[in-house]
């Protein structure tokens, strides 16, 4: 793995984000470079060859420019902390869309042929043949995803009023009406929260 230079103490960092805020594409450019060995750690973690470890170390770095061009010091955090998330995320992106190709390939790898010699693949043989699998594959771990999301971002109200509006448990869906007399509350205080509830989920869902 190459080797890349040390990180930006912290006043230095304060001092390149100042001036990258303000427009400084060398300060941007500095802080880009001196990040390089958090996205080489990063990938390290994945354990790949030479060769996949270098591509890695490219999708990572758009994920540190992308942290860079939107990090935020008044959110208390530290830019390595939050370049942290969006090099993972990046990162992740590539895995779950090279997952996906690979199973479509894999359905439409031949796996024989009929009496007549014609090519089969998998998905001749599959029954229903409407269903598209590669999707729901997609569609799972979306769900597993916010769940997770519903778990750690919602208060307990929001949780509990989210989880019956939408049949999260039993698959049975409640209206706003009937979620206000169960819980004794007025049908406008639902939405309202109903309506935050969502807000919250498609911000941390979308990053």
């Amino acid at each position: 793995m190459k080797s890349f230079p040390k990180p930006l103490d912290s006043k230095e960092e304060a001092d390149y984000l100042e001036r990258c805020k303000a427009g400084d594409k060398e300060a941007r450019d500095k802080l880009i470079e001196h990040n390089l060995r958090l996205v080489a750690h990063i990938v390290k973690k994945y354990n790949m060859s030479d060769k996949e470890t270098d591509d890695l170390i490219s999708i990572g770095t758009i994920g540190l420019i992308k942290a860079i061009d939107t990090f935020d010091d008044a959110k208390g955090i530290r830019l390595a902390t939050y370049a942290s998330r969006c090099i993972d995320n990046e990162l992740l992106m590539l895995f779950r869309t090279n997952k996906r190709l690979n199973k479509e390939v894999y359905l439409y790898d031949p796996i024989g042929a009929d009496k007549e010699g014609n090519e089969i693949n998998l998905l001749d043989i599959i029954e229903e043949t409407d269903t598209d699998i590669v999707e729901n594959i997609v569609l799972e771990e979306d769900i597993k995803k916010l769940h997770s999301i519903i778990r750690r971002v919602l208060t307990e109200r929001e949780r509990e009023i989210i989880t019956m509006r939408y049949g999260l448990v039993d698959s049975k869906e409640v209206t706003q009406r009937e979620i206000a007399n169960k819980l004794g509350i007025s049908r406008s205080y639902v939405s309202r929260i109903e309506k935050k509830a969502l807000k919250k989920l498609r911000e941390y869902f979308n990053e």
